[in-house]
């Protein structure tokens, strides 16, 4: 895919100075990419280089399912690029994390609890069940992955989930997993799974709060379907 390198391009036009000329809101996809990666290769610069990272990704989504040697497989991108195409997926995630509420947010409601864990979750390729324990007013304690794969009442153990709710003396828990497929309507097994989770936290005096399922951009809360 051919284009023109920057120096032929305008300078007011240049990735760069546009961006700050006119602010970062008016480049495109191709051109934020370009400022970050800054450079490109003898016969391909960056602008280039970022045009060819969005396709062979098929756009910015595509990065955080990207590896680091499936980054290095695009022509004009090495290690370093490859590091710095990784670190845009893991920044868009802290972000998201400390706009829901920082590393101890207050679980006020089922889409607090979602906009936790959407963007760290609803990009993953396999299920993962993940454990918000969380004291008298709802704030997160420790959170903690107990399962990765299809969810299955019999391989996960609720015994795991309440001895690390003891330790850190929660009072209640949220279940969270995602579905890749990216709808999150709740399947037989995850009826089956929430349920005897919640039956032995009855044991203990350790309420499951909610469950809730992240897809694609979207989440459903078996509090707010009346579930349990």
């Amino acid at each position: 895919m051919a284009g023109n390198p920057i120096r032929d391009i305008p300078k007011e036009e240049r990735p760069y100075e546009k961006c700050r000329a006119r602010g970062a809101a008016s480049l495109s996809d191709a051109e934020l990419l370009a400022v970050i990666l800054r450079t490109g290769t003898r016969g391909q610069g960056a602008l280039d280089t970022a045009r060819r990272v969005l396709e062979l990704c098929s756009g910015l989504l595509g990065l955080f399912h990207s590896s680091a040697d499936e980054l290095m497989a695009i022509p004009g991108v090495g290690e370093v690029k490859a590091a710095q195409l990784s670190c845009i997926g893991e920044l868009a995630k802290r972000i998201s994390r400390q706009r829901a509420g920082g590393a101890s947010p207050l679980f006020t409601s089922p889409a607090a609890a979602a906009a936790y864990f959407m963007e760290e979750m609803r990009h993953r390729e396999k299920e993962e069940l993940r454990v918000a324990f969380l004291n008298t007013r709802g704030r997160l304690l420790k959170e903690k992955a107990i399962f990765v794969g299809t969810a299955n009442s019999s391989l996960i153990s609720p015994r795991e989930i309440f001895l690390e709710a003891l330790r850190v003396r929660a009072v209640s828990l949220i279940l969270v997993h995602n579905h890749p497929s990216g709808d999150p309507e709740p399947s037989r097994e995850d009826l089956l799974v929430t349920e005897r989770i919640r039956r032995a936290g009855e044991l203990l005096d350790i309420s499951v709060a909610d469950h809730i399922i992240i897809g694609d951009n979207c989440f459903i809360s078996f509090k707010e379907r009346g579930i349990f």
